[in-house]
């Protein structure tokens, strides 16, 4: 079985957010969306990059101290 695009992903998912609304206007799908992609994000990366902070913030293209930040906010530390 092949894997399907993460975008592919993330928009059959959101399609089936909407229709989970029946109706219902969303509200701050910005911030579900970032917060819910985020977290696995920084798992992987962490995992692959074996805990590096400084490795795994050139991969995500991000400054360590956001890195740091953001596994924080995640309770990722």
């Amino acid at each position: 079985m092949t894997p399907k695009p993460i975008d592919q992903c993330v928009r059959e998912n959101l399609e089936l957010y909407f229709r989970d609304l029946d109706g219902e206007e969303p509200h701050s799908m910005h911030e579900m969306l970032i917060s819910t992609v985020e977290r696995p994000l920084l798992e992987v990366v962490m995992a692959k990059a074996q805990g590096n902070q400084s490795k795994a913030a050139e991969w995500l293209g991000i400054n360590r101290n956001t890195l740091r930040r953001k596994l924080t906010e995640h309770k990722l530390l």
